[in-house]
């Protein structure tokens, strides 16, 4: 009788990266909120990770609510992997940056992945499929969803959390975009200031020359006519801009919508928002605010549980301790550089920063390549401490 060998049975074969992956588009209220929730989830383990208040990202990507979709459009993209969900993206077309640069760029943004080569690549193909749909040659990002927003990809400085409207991802990211065939298109540098830096003698008599030839006054945000205040900040923001990398334009609509979420902080320290008159007339300001992350933090994502402000009330708590500043802007309207008021805005600022109580403060993000601002900043003892980086793929 033939003997009956035994064999081993074949090994089942190994899934290839794609199977179960599936990508599609952000379409009901429901999947919103699994977008939006993604990140958290994602980051749930890194100390360094501030969650965003999950109803205000809500409304942020809302097109009934940010006036950012009068002129721009936007696609969400959720990866699943056998209904698990391991990645977002968005897609965005802003008509209003091609117009003002005359270029034909796509933009990606809200990237979040796991550690999966595959997964960030059909996400990116995604947005690149939806961006070359509409005309678009190039693929830059991330941007969330304009450099008027936060942006940027954290390339140096994990090692401390992002303030507030800063971006935040992790350490693996740049090689899943590397790894996609996207390339440096920008470094963004972020700074550091302790306000126990003695200010440099030099920047002293530059503030004290200007504030004597200049007839310049420095002074506070006034609440009483903060509408006014306003407009005025966002003349100097757009003259300011305008030529700078990167900078579009934002509608006065966008402008009062930040604004109006800015508020709560400007109120909660208004002499530390700076304007520099001179004759009377608003040429620059250093918009500086408490680093609202660090409260944020503490409500983690939420500012109800079960229908109570348990969230507010941790954020409330939270913020009496917040000791760190976030200088949001800091700008001098063309025709008024080079005559000392930086030097005198930096000092003003630190005087009040430290009367009080506030340790240090953040500062950015500037252009790699902004060689007269990163000179002014290192000059009043700031150190580059965080870098961000802005990647590109031609179509």
């Amino acid at each position: 009788m033939a003997s009956t060998v035994r064999r081993k049975p074949a090994p089942a074969p190994r899934p290839s990266p794609t199977a179960g992956l599936t990508i599609t588009p952000v379409r009901t209220a429901a999947e919103l909120d699994t977008f939006v929730r993604f990140q958290q989830a994602l980051y749930s383990s890194d100390p360094n990770y501030v969650p965003p208040i999950a109803a205000e990202r809500r409304d942020f990507l809302d097109r009934r609510h940010n006036p950012f979709f009068a002129h721009a459009s936007a696609e969400l993209f959720l990866a699943r992997r056998n209904g698990e969900v391991v990645g977002r993206i968005a897609a965005v077309d802003d008509t209003a940056y091609n117009q003002f640069h005359n270029t034909q760029h796509g933009f990606f943004g809200m990237f979040d992945c796991i550690h999966d080569a595959s997964v960030a690549a059909h996400l990116l193909d995604a947005a690149s499929t939806w961006v070359r749909a509409r005309g678009m040659t190039a693929l830059m990002g991330p941007m969330n969803l304009s450099t008027n927003h936060d942006c940027g990809l954290l390339v140096e400085g994990f090692e401390s959390p992002p303030c507030m409207m800063m971006s935040y991802n992790a350490r693996y990211y740049a090689g899943l975009l590397e790894g996609y065939g996207l390339r440096k298109a920008k470094d963004l540098w972020h700074y550091e200031l302790s306000t126990m830096t003695a200010p440099p003698e030099k920047v002293v008599r530059v503030a004290e020359r200007a504030r004597e030839q200049e007839d310049v006054t420095v002074r506070g945000v006034n609440l009483r006519d903060l509408s006014g205040e306003i407009r005025r900040l966002k003349t100097i923001y757009n003259a300011m801009l305008q030529r700078n990398w990167g900078f579009v334009p934002m509608s006065d609509e966008e402008f009062d919508y930040i604004a109006r979420r800015l508020k709560p902080l400007v109120q909660l320290r208004p002499e530390l928002c700076r304007i520099a008159e001179v004759r009377g007339e608003p040429v620059a300001f250093a918009l500086t605010l408490p680093d609202a992350n660090a409260a944020l933090k503490a409500a983690d994502g939420q500012l109800t549980t079960w229908g109570l402000p348990i969230g507010i009330a941790r954020i409330a708590l939270a913020a009496q301790r917040v000791n760190r500043l976030r200088v949001l802007l800091f700008g001098i309207t063309p025709g008024y550089r080079k005559r000392g008021l930086d030097a005198l805005l930096y000092l003003d600022t630190l005087r009040l920063a430290r009367e009080r109580g506030f340790v240090a403060a953040e500062l950015g993000w500037v252009t790699e390549d902004n060689a007269l601002m990163n000179r002014a900043l290192e000059a009043m003892g700031a150190r580059r401490f965080k870098t961000y980086r802005i990647f590109e793929k031609r179509l």
